[in-house]
């Protein structure tokens, strides 16, 4: 038996301005991550570009925008009903990427500005708000602005370069935040804070990229080391360096 027609003037459900703010009412917190993101996106042009902000602002502008789409996602994450004073409460609270980099953005308050501390925050950021942007491009219209819906599908089909380069930019702090805390430029906890965000981004259980970025590292530094061409000096160095950095990882159980 055939489906009945449409209804003459059907044109399923509706578009535009009053189906944007339906949208932003149901999904309150969704459209206020999309809006902190957006935030970081803005704030960290601001800082490389500083035409209508100071970029030292602007630097912890985004880092403060960074805490609050962090803390609105650990509140979707972990609801204050689940909220407990324990040692496995606090195990799992950081099994959350989320608090991670909220951890990240209370690090780095007290720091110099620098644009590699941005670069994990913006990366991560224009990914999410990418996707999102296109939910909200589809409430407005299928046919609205689609520069704007061109430009998006760009930042989706590379999300997986994306994702690589922020786990690099994770790792690569590493040294210079040692180097910032020796010149005065950080505090001298920053860099032993910054080994535990580390520590839990490798160990992360959604986001494998950066325990993925390091064996790449790893494989890369071995191949070099193993070059007959290299002094023995440089060979022992690089050995050297890669039995500690795999001292210090963590020897946990991650699920692939």
């Amino acid at each position: 038996m055939a489906e009945p027609n449409p209804q003459a003037g059907d044109t399923g459900p509706p578009k535009g301005i009053p189906a944007l703010k339906a949208h932003v009412i149901e999904n309150k917190i969704y459209v206020a991550l999309w809006g902190t993101r957006i935030l970081t996106i803005l704030f960290t042009f601001g800082y490389v570009i500083p035409i209508f902000t100071n970029s030292t602002s602007a630097f912890y502008k985004a880092l403060l925008a960074n805490a609050a789409t962090s803390a609105l996602r650990l509140h979707q994450r972990i609801p204050p009903s689940e909220i407990r004073f324990s040692q496995e409460f606090l195990n799992r609270f950081f099994l959350e990427d989320s608090a991670h980099y909220l951890f990240y953005s209370l690090i780095f308050m007290n720091v110099a500005p620098n644009l590699l501390i941005l670069t994990p925050i913006f990366l991560f950021a224009m990914l999410h708000a990418a996707s999102y942007s296109l939910t909200i491009l589809d409430t407005l219209g299928q046919n609205s602005m689609w520069v704007a819906r061109l430009l998006i599908s760009l930042v989706e089909l590379q999300s997986r370069n994306i994702l690589r380069a922020a786990a690099l930019a994770e790792i690569s702090l590493f040294p210079l935040v040692a180097i910032m805390a020796l010149f005065g430029y950080s505090g001298l906890l920053t860099p032993f804070m910054y080994y535990y965000f580390v520590l839990w981004r490798y160990a992360s259980r959604r986001n494998p990229y950066t325990r993925n970025t390091f064996r790449e590292l790893r494989s890369v530094a071995e191949r070099v080391a193993n070059k007959e061409s290299l002094p023995s000096p440089l060979k022992s160095g690089l050995h050297s360096a890669i039995r500690v950095v795999c001292m210090m990882a963590p020897r946990v159980e991650v699920q692939e």
